[in-house]
């Protein structure tokens, strides 16, 4: 039970990293959905330039983090891990980075992004790339308080500065020559990467110290072992962003020019309702990963990891449950205008979607600590086929709700994939009857209310109070174990 206090303590810590810097980015929704702002056309093209961040991010770490926490923890000479990995990206990003500008009026076209936002992503992503090993190595040598510090600073500079020149560099330019000197008309999109650019600047500087005490030693040997390990979650992470990200692409490119954009940004909008469980999940990712590497060579690790899923399970059933009864309260207090209201349909898919995810991460264990990360690599490809596929049979017949569909049954077969290969090449005792319970009591809870009682909250709050009282019965004695330790 001491392992689990130390995970939950960590998962809070890395929580307030994630949660807390995400839920003050909640404003920048009412802020961009505000008609005074962005109209929805542009916050569907904000979204649709964001969708390609993660993509291009991913290509950048080509899977170095998750080596460096493998070979971190199974090396003795950890200088030589972290100098390597972090060479091996400094070098890259440069190099990538620098042939992106010489080609960036090509890649614009190719991709149907303004140069103008061009040239500024291009720094955004250097940035980017060069604190990955650094968290990293904050992660890694249990380090969380400087994580989540530096993290919401990043996101709280970035808050401050997307209020400061979207609200008031307008009005302080007709009041003073200074203020004047910086604002430009019609500039609103601009503005939020130049927010974005200058919180990844800050990010770096504080991050700093990191390699100014880099041991900058390189391993050939250990690199290519490294590479060898972080190719197949390449292709994870590309898959994964296809599953993520290519739906607002798909939308823009599939739907006809006078609605594309319209349609993209209430979806979204009305995407970020799903927040509270994609935070869950992401915490949750944060603080396990480590905890699986680390203690895959205790005893009995499987029956941890086990309970760990239950866990899991349990709370995230309780997150979506709340969620899909509150959606109607909470909407316009995230998405301000109701222009984009229309896509609320999503929200129960989405969350769902999202907590699949989150149930495939805790999986995903077995592969990672056995080194078979192709099987990820197989089942994220899979994973983005799929979603490929229904997004282009069904987004020309049902628009956005044929993403959130699409999103879903993604998620759900690469969760099932993963339970699937994972029984044969590591076999771990989950509680399948108590997991099966959970998923499917809140799951029918969600959608019969949502589609057919929406907004009595006299039944939703009932269904939700009968869903924590049974969680509760089954795990009180668990409870009040771990509040004992």
């Amino acid at each position: 039970m001491s392992g689990f206090k130390t995970l939950f303590k960590q998962t809070f810590i890395y929580g307030l990293a994630t949660v807390l810097p995400r839920m003050l980015s909640f404003l920048l929704v009412p802020l961009y959905t505000s008609p005074e702002v962005l109209s929805v056309e542009e916050y569907g093209n904000v979204s649709f330039i964001f969708a390609y961040f993660v993509l291009f991010n991913v290509v950048l770490a080509y899977g170095m983090e998750t080596a460096f926490f493998r070979f971190f923890n199974q090396e003795k000479n950890r200088d030589h891990v972290t100098g390597t990995a972090s060479i091996s990206l400094i070098i890259t990003s440069a190099l990538i980075i620098s042939i992106a500008a010489l080609f960036k009026t090509t890649i614009a076209s190719l991709i149907s992004i303004e140069l103008q936002y061009l040239n500024i992503i291009l720094w955004i992503l250097l940035l980017d790339a060069l604190v990955i090993i650094p968290f990293a190595w904050l992660r890694a040598t249990q380090q969380p308080m400087r994580y989540a510090l530096i993290k919401i600073l990043n996101v709280v500079v970035n808050l401050g500065l997307n209020v400061f020149l979207l609200l008031y560099l307008k009005g302080l330019s007709n009041q003073s020559t200074f203020f004047n000197t910086f604002y430009v008309a019609n500039f609103e999109i601009n503005y939020i990467f130049l927010a974005n650019l200058i919180a990844s600047g800050i990010t770096l500087v504080l991050l700093l110290p990191f390699y100014t005490k880099l041991k900058y030693v390189f391993s050939k040997e250990l690199w290519k072992r490294m590479l060898y390990y972080a190719f197949p979650v390449l292709l994870a992470g590309v898959a994964y962003s296809i599953n993520e990200t290519f739906d607002r692409i798909l939308l823009k490119e599939l739907l006809p020019v006078n609605v594309a954009e319209t349609q993209l940004g209430m979806y979204s909008a009305c995407y970020k309702l799903a927040l509270f469980m994609t935070l869950f999940v992401t915490a949750y990712k944060l603080g396990i990963e480590p905890y699986f590497f680390s203690h895959a060579k205790s005893d009995n690790p499987q029956k941890n990891y086990a309970k760990i899923l239950e866990f899991f399970v349990a709370f995230g059933s309780i997150i979506l449950l709340s969620v899909v009864v509150f959606a109607d309260i909470l909407k316009p207090i995230i998405v301000r205008s109701g222009a984009y209201w229309e896509a609320m349909w999503i929200v129960p898919i989405i969350l769902l979607a999202n907590f699949c995810l989150g149930i495939y991460h805790n999986l995903s264990v077995w592969y990672k600590i056995t080194d078979r990360t192709k099987f990820g690599a197989y089942i994220s490809i899979i994973g983005a086929l799929v979603t490929l596929v229904l997004n282009y049979l069904l987004i020309p017949l049902i628009g956005y709700k044929g993403s959130a569909i699409a999103t879903l049954s993604a998620y759900t077969i690469m969760m099932l994939l993963s339970f699937y290969f994972g029984r044969k090449y590591y076999p771990i005792p989950y509680n399948l009857k108590k997991i099966g319970l959970y998923l499917s009591v809140s799951t029918i809870f969600s959608m019969v209310y949502f589609y057919n009682f929406r907004e009595n909250y006299a039944i939703g709050i009932g269904a939700l109070i009968v869903f924590l009282l049974l969680v509760f019965q089954l795990e009180k004695n668990e409870l009040k174990q771990i509040v004992k330790r």
